[in-house]
C-alpha cells in the first residue's frame, strides 16, 4: 500500500506529498515520462487528465486538461525546467485557455519531485510552491491537496501493470 502524506506550509508557501511505491526507481520515473501513465493518474478519479502534448525534455511543454464528472474541462499546461533521471523533475505549472493560451490571471505554480531508492522501494516527494499565501490558500480551496492526495493514490495500480481506472 502506498504511504502518502500531505503538509501545507503557509510560512515556506508550499504543499509537499511523499508517497512510498513497491517499485524500482526507474518504473516510478516512467509514470511522469510516459503521457499515457501519467494521464491514468495526474487527475483525481473524479477529474481524469488527458495529455494532448507532454514534451518531456528541459524547456518541453505539456498540454492537459481534465474533465469533471459534469463534463466540464479544466486546462492545464507544464514547462519543464529540470531532468535529472531518474532522480529529480522540476516544471512550472498553470492554467490555460481552451485554446493553450496561458491563464495569467492565476499565478504558476513551481514543482520539484525528486525521487529516492528504498531497498528496492521507491519514495517520491512532491514540493509545489506558491507565489502568496493567497495563491495556497485559493489552491486549497480548488482542492488541491485532496486532488493530489487522490491522484497519486492511483500510482499503485499503474506499477503493477494493471488497467483498473485505465482512462484509456
Amino acid at each position: 500500500m502506498t504511504f502518502v502524506s500531505s503538509t501545507k506550509n503557509t510560512e515556506e508557501l508550499t504543499l509537499t506529498f511523499v508517497a512510498e511505491f513497491d517499485a524500482p526507481l526507474d518504473r516510478v520515473w516512467q509514470v511522469w515520462e510516459d503521457p499515457r501513465q501519467l494521464e491514468r493518474w495526474w487527475g483525481p478519479p473524479t477529474w481524469p487528465a488527458t495529455f494532448v502534448r507532454h514534451d518531456f525534455v528541459v524547456g518541453g511543454q505539456s498540454h492537459y486538461f481534465m474533465t469533471g464528472p459534469d463534463g466540464d474541462k479544466g486546462y492545464g499546461w507544464w514547462e519543464v525546467t529540470v531532468i535529472d533521471a531518474p532522480r529529480r523533475l522540476e516544471f512550472d505549472d498553470g492554467f490555460a485557455t481552451p485554446e493553450w493560451e496561458r491563464d495569467m490571471a492565476l499565478d504558476k505554480t513551481h514543482a520539484v519531485v525528486t525521487f529516492e531508492e528504498l531497498d528496492g522501494r521507491t519514495r517520491m516527494t512532491s514540493v509545489s510552491s506558491f507565489v502568496s499565501a493567497e495563491q495556497l490558500e485559493q489552491m486549497a480551496q480548488m482542492g488541491m491537496e485532496e486532488g493530489m492526495t487522490e491522484a497519486i493514490g492511483q500510482i499503485d495500480a499503474i506499477l503493477a501493470g494493471s488497467t483498473a481506472g485505465s482512462r484509456a
